[in-house]
């Protein structure tokens, strides 16, 4: 299995994918375009993210108005407390109206490939406890099939090699996220190679394998509304 520094990790992909480096302005815009989504009084889901870091931003202006956010990260959450935004636990906060969060790639049925910050659990998880999911990307990250982006999947660590056993069974090049640990305590693996015809069917099958905690794709539960920079998809 191949190992990738997690520092050059993005920009690699990027350059040896053909992925467009994304533009700051049009990721502000879906930033603050998902504002309007946010209702007085309601306790707000926060992913992770260049994008969301620019909703974060917004939502302090917010803060007042809101309960707080339930965080998918602790990057978030440092810049959420940082602004003064309350950060609740999800086991008290309970359902969630609105999550907000961001994406690596999108395609026209709204479904995602996500986990190139490593929160994907997390992420995943704050999805599913809320009513509304409205991803917020710049044009780069919509595609007509997923797949061009390496697919993250959190493991424990000590299924890393039996998981890219089985990762090549399926026809993907695994490639392990070296130096990176999630905050749970696990480790990456990206698979490269996969053209992705059918994503809720490879997202079940891959989470039955023994020592996978997560598959970066969201398609079982796929956005609700995608925001691509102010335009809704």
């Amino acid at each position: 299995m191949l190992a990738r520094n997690a520092n050059d990790y993005h920009n690699a992909a990027s350059i040896q994918y053909g992925i467009p480096m994304s533009n700051a302005n049009e990721k502000r815009q879906a930033g603050e375009a998902a504002i309007r989504y946010v209702e007085d009084g309601a306790i707000i889901g926060v992913g992770t993210g260049s994008t969301v870091a620019f909703f974060i931003d917004a939502l302090a202006d917010l803060k007042d108005r809101i309960q707080g956010a339930v965080s998918s990260s602790e990057q978030s959450t440092a810049q959420l407390k940082k602004l003064g935004i309350p950060v609740l636990d999800l086991n008290t906060a309970g359902p969630l109206t609105i999550y907000i969060d961001g994406a690596d790639e999108c395609d026209p049925h709204k479904r995602l490939i996500k986990g190139g910050g490593a929160a994907l659990t997390r992420e995943k998880i704050v999805a599913a406890a809320s009513q509304k999911f409205v991803c917020i990307i710049d044009p780069s990250k919509r595609v007509d099939l997923l797949g061009k982006f390496p697919v993250p999947i959190e493991v424990i660590p000590m299924a890393r090699s039996l998981i890219g056993r089985e990762i090549v069974k399926r026809g993907g090049q695994p490639v392990w996220r070296d130096g990176v640990v999630t905050d749970n305590g696990n480790w990456i693996i990206d698979v490269h190679g996969w053209q992705i015809t059918d994503p809720a069917a490879l997202e079940s099958e891959l989470n039955q394998l023994p020592g996978i905690v997560t598959v970066g794709l969201f398609a079982r539960r796929p956005a609700d509304v995608v925001l691509i920079g102010e335009h809704e998809m």
